[in-house]
């Protein structure tokens, strides 16, 4: 069974060692990490800034937790903005050892009970390279659109990358 929780810097180890096992497997979708991130320091500090950002409001940093294998990766809810957009954005990973078991889909299906109940969020954007066809999956499976294409939108693998927007609007929020 898939389950998330928030994050704490006592998860650094695990995600640390996760990291490293994983690190080959995850650098074709995230930004180029220096050595340090992938110690138990770097995975401290990384944990630490993202709980300030939470305690600020600005996003809900949580692990993937799986029965069998306890933390198997992570997912966010980032650039959390309130007034009238009540919205953010959505960004996860798993590890390798998981991947096509319907963790990642899982833990966005929680993670959007969260945004849009506890939260009080109207809508969350997810984005994926082009070539993601997984993780498309992962954001179909749980009702978002695609919405688009943005030119070079974030800097993934050490360049600007083109990618698909997806969106999921909470159409019962007032």
């Amino acid at each position: 069974m898939t389950a998330c929780r928030l994050i704490t810097t006592d998860d650094a180890p695990a995600l640390a060692e996760l990291q490293r096992l994983n690190r080959t497997f995850l650098a074709p979708w995230e930004p180029v990490r220096t050595d340090g991130y992938f110690t138990e320091a770097g995975q401290r500090t990384a944990i630490e800034q993202a709980l300030t950002e939470h305690q600020q409001g600005r996003n809900l940093p949580q692990v993937i937790l799986d029965d069998s294998a306890g933390i198997v990766g992570r997912i966010t809810l980032n650039g959390i903005v309130r007034g009238a957009f009540q919205s953010c954005s959505v960004g996860y990973w798993v590890s390798q050892s998981v991947t096509g078991r319907g963790v990642a889909t899982a833990a966005l299906r929680q993670i959007i009970g969260v945004a849009f109940g506890e939260l009080g969020l109207h809508r969350i954007q997810g984005e994926t390279l082009l070539d993601n066809a997984a993780s498309q999956r992962v954001l179909e499976r749980n009702g978002f659109a695609r919405i688009g294409m943005a030119p070079e939108y974030l800097k993934i693998a050490g360049s600007w990358q083109d990618c698909i927007l997806y969106q999921l609007v909470n159409s019962s929020a007032i």
